[in-house]
């Protein structure tokens, strides 16, 4: 037998919806065992998400695909910025 960990939604009703589809072959049968935090504060989606990012941003320097620091503030107009409006939030 092989493990896949995906991760999954409960709805109302007790099914679960995957977040990703399954590579598997069509109408096969599986075993699933479904592992539940013993609390949710929203910090579980967050720290995937920022291990996503990351994942993404370590791949784009790896491949290259990125662009200059002296490059990333091209084009903001920095007399147009209202900096009081900014310091008052």
């Amino acid at each position: 037998m092989e493990a896949i960990e995906v991760k999954a939604t409960v709805n109302e009703f007790g099914q679960l919806f995957l977040d990703k589809p399954l590579t598997l072959n069509n109408r096969s049968r599986v075993r699933v065992i479904v592992l539940v935090p013993n609390h949710y504060s929203g910090d579980e989606e967050l720290s995937e998400t920022v291990s996503e990012s990351f994942r993404q941003g370590w791949y784009d320097a790896i491949v290259g695909n990125t662009i200059p620091v002296s490059q990333l503030w091209e084009g903001i107009d920095w007399e147009g910025i209202d900096w009081e409006e900014i310091h008052a939030e």
